[in-house]
């Protein structure tokens, strides 16, 4: 039982997320809250963070049974995708505006838009060119680098699925706002994992 539980909690959060950022809620509030709309990143990032406490507190509080652990051999294998995902992080962090991501230069200047860059243009370089989505690909990486309980199973699973899902629905709003400029992109860079690189270089 507890384990439906767990499962109904990541997927009611991921609801709200998803549910939060729609265009269908978007462009409502847009149209309600007028120029206090610059507060809402802010309030998304804060209802997110708190709505999430919760769930994982229940989640870390789950006794299961071990599936996997890494250990010997394995244990070189995780520390590499480590320093993948601390590679991801930063040059994510290189290329993204942390002030648009925490909601604070909407607040400031009055302006919203879906890319996290500077000036909202569609950035194609640096990391941008191996993948469209570090932040997004070095969370599926880091998720799956902890010890697989059952517990951990099932949220790695609901993650990874709702994460991509997530991303398909988001590249679709930058879509209906950057139109053929980001589906050139598209062509061109993986969404998450650099297959279209990889290729590229004929490394796989």
């Amino acid at each position: 039982m507890e384990y439906i539980y767990l499962i109904l909690l990541w997927c009611l959060w991921c609801t709200l997320h998803s549910v939060m950022i729609s265009l269908t809620i978007t462009n409502y509030l847009k149209n309600r809250m007028g120029s206090k709309y610059r507060f809402y990143r802010l309030i998304f990032n804060l209802i997110s963070l708190t709505t999430l406490m919760p769930v994982a507190f229940y989640s870390t509080g789950l006794k299961s049974e071990v599936l996997f652990q890494w250990s010997g051999f394995s244990l070189i294998i995780q520390s590499l995708l480590m320093i993948i995902v601390v590679t991801l992080f930063f040059a994510g962090l290189k290329k993204y505006d942390m002030l648009q991501f925490l909601g604070i230069r909407q607040i400031k200047s009055g302006n919203s838009h879906i890319l996290l860059s500077a000036t909202g243009d569609i950035d194609t370089s640096g990391i941008f060119r191996l993948t469209r989505h570090p932040w997004y690909l070095a969370v599926i990486i880091f998720i799956w680098l902890r010890d697989i309980y059952v517990s951990t199973l099932i949220i790695n699973l609901i993650l990874t699925v709702y994460i991509v899902i997530g991303t398909v629905l988001e590249e679709n709003k930058i879509i209906a706002e950057y139109g053929t400029s980001y589906r050139r992109y598209q062509e061109k860079v993986s969404m998450l994992f650099p297959f279209k690189w990889l290729f590229s270089k004929k490394l796989f």
